[in-house]
């Protein structure tokens, strides 16, 4: 055993420094992952693995990390991560190890006060609503006691408010070293603290921002680390396709036409009718807008007629932005914003070009150069997208620029044990990979329920089907399940199917508590949840991990369909078509493994402790009729399968120790 690994038995060990410490005990899955994450560090090597739940995974690698004397950041991919590391397993973890190391979080620059842009506002008084003046007030008063400038700290103001966007600043509007304020702010600060830490937890979103700049050669947001550990790695991937891609949207084109009334008048109000730029802009907007016509998710393509329908309009912006940019060029040095405009403008005359003929002739020459060219057409909204096939070849070009160690971990990586995958995903194909099962006892305290007779997931009836299937279920277990969707549409759909069977049943000695995605802020819905009586929270992706909730309150968690990517996604059709050119295995290379993580995060909801029980519901019926079910099957947990609703509403009945299914059974009807 090497030193290193000597040091992390001599406190996770079975006689190690934190047995009989409150809350803890010996686990030899967690210190099998943690002898690999400390060799992994010391050796200066890449190590992929999958911890399943109860693991207690972030033990594993504060442990060797902090016992490492090494500078290493830790980037994940929720704030309820971030929270923990930063609230609960660090702090204890540095009074029991008797360690003195800086501990420092950095989050990106919107997530701090603005000295400049919250002055400015408060000063031009342009407010759309009577409160927000008052809401500013707050917010000066809490910057002026504030030691970090960090929004979530403001308990005053909600991290949602709308009124933030006029107290923070984001890279466009940033002013950088020219900003009378630069010495005092807080994203400076904050940076200043990030160099100086020994341990920096970032989330994946600033972690690739970095990375993406670096490859533009622009100064890096993140100071240089010996080695990183990546948490929630299943999130990295598609999170990096979004920094290594360029998207703009119909909202930044309206903001950039706002912004440039409101500076021109204050830098340079003689210079031209500001407000007459400002509604030619904003006329071409919306001509752009109608032209793109139904909402749709398509891959670009000149010849197709809802692009063609667009190429005048989309001419027309680009004609208003160049004659833009010879004026803007000639009064830029008579602002720093003014400046910062010009910036942005050359920007879009930079991302548009690709979307013009004669660069486009038909769909397959969308992909160019490795980037999907497409449109994504909301109800009111509208973005063009030029998005990397994958990430992988970047992630390894920007993470593998000198030796350095480097440690991916999360509970859903693999596919049936085979972590291959996602390795190629990640570009970390020469990688040392463990899979490390959970320590939970799925036999005992769990079952895997997938009905008959559900139908096919694709088509209308769906909804009322499964409801008619879980209804009992739900009826039975008093409510306290989550009933995870694969799109919003379900959501609705499966929730007003609900209610019409609710309508129709006998009056239970409860009600339900419907808690529906949309109708309230994810923390609402979760709060309601521990205190609710009888509650179903009905959710899509943003409910399906992250999520913990331990104990009785919840015991049922249904899962509508198993989780494949849309197959009409751009993105994915060109990957389809690419790896089709090559002889490869597109689904069991990227669709597979996609669903499969997803499927587990999902599955992770149900037992959280070795005291939990409940009953998994897949209402997908593929799961068990097909050969790529079988091995979304083998990637799950061991949860024992069942069938028969009649078995699993026994093994409800076991679980909560009562005797009323003969009374729900004739309530319902639907179980004989």
């Amino acid at each position: 055993m090497s030193s290193a690994e000597g040091a992390v038995a001599a406190v996770l060990g079975p006689e190690g420094l934190l047995m009989g410490k409150p809350g803890f005990r010996f686990r030899r899955q967690q210190f099998e992952m943690a002898l690999a994450v400390a060799q992994a560090i010391a050796a200066n090597e890449s190590l992929l693995v999958e911890a399943g739940t109860g693991v207690g995974k972030t033990f594993a690698y504060l442990v060797p990390a902090l016992l490492s004397g090494r500078k290493l950041l830790i980037s994940t991919g929720t704030k309820a991560l971030q929270d923990q590391l930063l609230h609960r397993d660090l702090p204890g973890l540095l009074e029991h190890l008797s360690a003195s190391a800086q501990v420092c979080q950095l989050k990106g620059r919107s997530n701090y006060v603005c000295h400049y842009h919250l002055e400015r506002h408060l000063r031009e008084g342009r407010f759309a609503r009577r409160d927000e003046a008052a809401l500013l007030m707050r917010i000066r008063a809490f910057a002026a006691r504030s030691d970090s400038g960090d929004r979530s700290e403001c308990s005053e103001i909600p991290d949602d408010s709308p009124v933030w966007a006029m107290a923070t600043a984001t890279r466009d509007t940033c002013l950088g070293s020219q900003c009378a304020d630069y010495g005092r702010c807080f994203v400076m600060r904050a940076r200043q603290r990030a160099h100086q830490a020994d341990l920096l937890v970032v989330n994946h979103h600033l972690l690739c921002a970095d990375l993406a700049l670096k490859r533009e050669g622009v100064s890096d947001l993140l100071p240089e680390v010996e080695g990183m550990i990546i948490d929630e790695a299943h999130q990295l991937p598609d999170t990096a396709i979004q920094f290594f891609g360029r998207s703009w949207s119909l909202r930044q084109g309206q903001e950039f036409a706002r912004d440039l009334l409101r500076i021109g008048l204050a830098e340079a109000a003689d210079a031209a009718d500001w407000m007459q730029w400002r509604d030619q802009l904003e006329y071409s907007l919306k001509a752009l807008r109608l032209a793109a016509d139904l909402p749709s998710k398509l891959a670009w393509s000149p010849a197709h007629p809802q692009f063609a329908a667009m190429l005048p309009a989309l001419q027309t912006w680009l004609e208003h932005l160049n004659q833009l940019h010879g004026f803007l060029q000639e009064q830029a040095t008579r602002g720093e914003e003014l400046g910062l405009l010009l910036g942005r403008l050359e920007a879009m005359l930079d991302f548009f070009p690709a979307f013009l003929p004669p660069f486009l002739l038909d769909e397959e020459k969308a992909i160019h150069e490795e980037q999907v060219l497409w449109l994504d057409v909301s109800r009111s909204g509208l973005s063009f997208h030029q998005t990397p096939m994958d990430a992988a070849k970047a992630i390894r070009e920007a993470l593998g620029e000198r030796p350095r160690s480097l440690v991916f971990t999360s509970a859903s990586l693999a596919v049936a044990g085979d972590l291959g995958p996602v390795a190629l995903r990640l570009g970390l194909e020469q990688a040392r990979t463990l899979c490390i099962d959970s320590p939970f006892d799925y036999e005992r305290q769990a079952r895997l329920y997938v009905p008959r007779g559900c139908g096919d997931p694709n088509q209308p009836a769906f909804a009322g089907l499964m409801a008619e299937h879980v209804w009992p279920l739900i009826l039975h277990n008093q409510g306290r399940a989550f009933i995870l969707c694969t799109s919003l549409r379900m959501v609705t759909a499966l929730h007003q199917a609900l209610l019409g069977l609710e309508a129709s049943s006998r009056t239970a000695s409860f009600q339900i508590e419907w808690l529906v995605q949309g109708a309230m802020s994810k923390a609402a819905m979760l709060q309601s949840f521990q205190l609710g009586r009888a509650p179903v929270l009905i959710g899509s992706a943003s409910f399906w991990e992250g999520v913990d909730v331990i104990g009785d309150q919840l015991s049922l968690v249904i899962i509508d369909k198993l989780p494949f990517a849309p197959p009409d996604d751009p993105v994915l059709k060109a990957r389809i078509r690419r790896a089709k050119s090559r002889g490869e295995d597109v689904f069991g290379q990227w669709q597979l493994p996609q669903a499969a993580m997803s499927l587990k995060q999902g599955a992770g909801r149900l037992i959280r402790s070795e005291t939990d029980v409940g009953l998994l519901v897949v209402c997908d019926e593929r799961v068990v009729t097909r050969a790529y079910g079988k091995a979304l099957l083998r990637s799950l947990p061991g949860f024992p399968l069942i069938r028969d609703a009649m078995d699993a509403m026994d093994f409800l009945t076991r679980t909560r120790g009562d005797g009323n299914l003969a009374t729900l059974s004739e309530a319902t009807g639907f179980l004989d």
